[in-house]
């Protein structure tokens, strides 16, 4: 099993929306039973991939991945695709995130979704299994086949169960993601063809790549830097690419809305981890494109949190709260140091789990009264007092409060930050008061007082199921505030692998045409002689 602990995990799934295609579609329950069964098996078969990556948390591979799985091209010889998989301590959180987040977001479709039923499990599960497939993918070609398959589900998702305005909704969604994706792949292609002139070997191997894309020279490695960062900046997404996110949020299911903040939102954020900074290192520390980024970072904690102060909608208000919050994280990454990286990494685990909790909190009181209006609540304390609870738990987590875990993961960032340059965290800074009062104040309009409104007066408190839903989004929350020591742990290699890679890249603002490789990536004659162009093949000279 633990040879192959990602191939099951990445497909188990997809298994169930196989078996879902010979479920009559009016048996309503068996259909849900069903989904739910393998939604719930997806994470516990997830569950011990723990103590197997625990027990190798510390172990140095050659390519620094672990439990991998397959040969370079051993899919697609012709053009040198392979079925890779690996993790390392980054993904692992995130493929744990996922399978946990994708069980949640299933059970709280129970009595949301009545129509198409049986359509709406298959294209969930389908969208879990490319989630899966983006975050273990050590292969390009096979990262960017997952990465485009999940594309799909959720524009039919938003696009046959949302709001509205779905169909508005869902084409902006599909045609921003997919510009992006147009502009990665031209950077993958490249990196590709640079790959092969170096080498000789058509490859689409990750870590092959990351020994020959620091050798592009600077002003090529700019242009390729940009193609990376607008398709990760619309997936995060960053300011001023994130107009496609409230109406991709607001007109969503509750599912469809937990699943998008909880994990499709991390894949830029992964993608830049993974990608933008091992692949570009003397890119992202020269002075003026670092500058911009975190720029653009900081203007999006400000004004996410502002515009959040002026929503009426409630689903709105957290929508825009994903903003400020994701601009957090990319601060803390192009902080370039490994306290902001850390903290990065690990608010991206604390976003899903807490803004995860928001949207289910804000689907609950929809599916009760059939409206998101703020206005129309209040003293829902008094009729929902359990919920009410759960409520300040989760809206305690979201805005920081130590002892949960949104406080470790934005006190990490902003000592990061700090230590790169302290201004940042002083205009960081504001976004955590702000966020504090956009929660604080619509928790005293929706709950606190006297129930004004007839209709809220005879709501029913929350049912096993739903809080079900919350209990490992509350256990989780508690534990990485009070204990976050193993998270830290199992992103201590990764980050540091990292920032050793940034930080033995030459300066880019040397007088030099070729970027010297960083020496843990710099292939050597021997290395590439014998193991990549062949032993009788000329090795290439490459410019110091």
């Amino acid at each position: 099993m633990q040879s192959h602990i990602l191939s099951i995990i990445l497909f188990t799934p997809l298994l169930g929306a196989l078996v879902l295609l010979f479920v009559p579609k009016d048996n309503k329950d068996a259909i849900r039973w069903t989904a739910n069964i393998f939604a719930l098996g997806g994470f516990l078969i997830s569950i011990p991939l723990v103590p197997m990556f625990w027990a190798q948390r510390f172990d140095v591979t050659p390519s620094h991945f672990k439990f991998l799985e397959g040969t370079p091209n051993n899919w697609i010889p012709s053009i040198g695709a392979g079925y890779n998989l690996g993790i390392d301590g980054i993904s692992f959180l995130l493929i744990m995130l996922t399978t946990l987040l994708g069980w949640i977001s299933i059970l709280s479709s129970w009595t949301a979704i009545e129509n198409r039923v049986k359509e709406y499990y298959v294209w969930f599960l389908v969208l879990q299994t490319g989630m899966l497939g983006v975050f273990m993918a050590l292969d390009f070609f096979l990262f960017f086949v997952f990465w485009e398959a999940m594309l799909v589900p959720m524009y039919l998702l938003i696009g046959i169960w949302g709001g509205p305005r779905k169909l508005y909704a869902a084409i902006k969604f599909f045609l921003y993601t997919l510009l992006g994706s147009v502009l990665m792949l031209l950077g993958i292609l490249f990196l590709y063809f640079h790959h092969h002139t170096v080498t000789q070997v058509f490859t689409f191997s990750i870590p092959e790549l990351y020994k020959t894309a620091p050798l592009i020279p600077f002003q090529t490695a700019i242009w390729l830097f940009v193609a990376f960062f607008i398709g990760f900046a619309i997936k995060v997404p960053m300011f001023p690419f994130h107009t496609w996110l409230p109406d991709a949020h607001v007109e969503a299911p509750t599912a469809g809305s937990v699943i998008l903040a909880g994990v499709l939102l991390k894949m830029g954020t992964y993608g830049f981890v993974r990608f933008s900074l091992p692949f570009f290192p003397a890119v992202v520390q020269h002075p003026r494109v670092q500058s911009w980024v975190i720029g653009l970072s900081l203007v999006g904690i400000i004004y996410g949190a502002l515009v959040s102060l002026m929503q009426k909608d409630m689903k709105k208000l957290v929508a825009y709260s994903s903003v400020s919050h994701l601009g957090f994280c990319t601060l803390g990454i192009f902080a370039l140091n490994s306290a902001g990286l850390t903290g990065s990494v690990l608010q991206q685990i604390n976003h899903g789990i807490s803004t995860g909790a928001l949207f289910l909190i804000v689907g609950i009181l929809y599916e009760r009264r059939h409206t998101r209006e703020i206005a129309e609540y209040g003293g829902i304390s008094n009729v929902m007092p359990v919920y009410a609870t759960i409520t300040m738990i989760m809206f305690l987590s979201s805005m920081g409060l130590p002892l949960l875990n949104g406080f470790v993961g934005e006190f990490t960032i902003l000592q990061g930050a700090f230590t790169a340059n302290w201004k940042w965290a002083a205009w960081a800074a504001p976004g955590v008061v702000l966020a504090a009062a956009y929660l604080l104040w619509l928790y005293q309009r929706v709950f606190f007082g006297t129930v004004t409104n007839p209709k809220n007066e005879k709501l029913h408190d929350l049912t096993p199921r739903e809080i079900l839903t919350f209990v490992p989004l509350i256990i989780m929350a508690l534990w990485i505030g009070i204990y976050p020591k193993p998270f830290f742990q199992i992103l201590e290699q990764p980050v540091n692998q990292i920032v050793q890679t940034i930080h033995e890249t030459p300066n880019p603002n040397a007088p030099v045409n070729v970027l010297v490789a960083p020496p843990s990536y710099r292939p050597t004659a021997a290395a590439v002689g014998s193991n990549v162009a062949g032993p009788n093949s000329a090795v290439p000279k490459v410019s110091n």
